[in-house]
């Protein structure tokens, strides 16, 4: 019961790394609606990402950091479910 909740929660955050990708492809105004959400986002999903940024180099430009981490969230979700 709470292996399915805490990996339901680590999903959760895994689209929330997908939701900050899709959106840091659009231009984003100052004082707008996408700002603020661009900023929740930011602040909830940075303390993952900023470590793995740290360690893992950009790619050719492209920040890899958020592909590691949704892969590593579905492992972790995937094992603590076979619990």
């Amino acid at each position: 019961m709470l292996a399915n909740q805490i990996a339901q929660l680590l999903y959760l955050y895994g689209v929330l790394i997908f939701a900050r990708v899709i959106l840091s492809y659009f231009p984003i105004s100052r004082g707008g609606a996408m700002e603020s959400i661009y900023n929740v986002l930011h602040t909830i999903t940075e303390p993952v990402l900023g470590p793995i940024r740290r360690l893992v180099p950009s790619f050719g430009g492209f920040d890899l950091s958020p592909m590691i981490a949704f892969f590593a969230l579905q492992i972790l979700a995937s094992t603590i479910r076979s619990f």
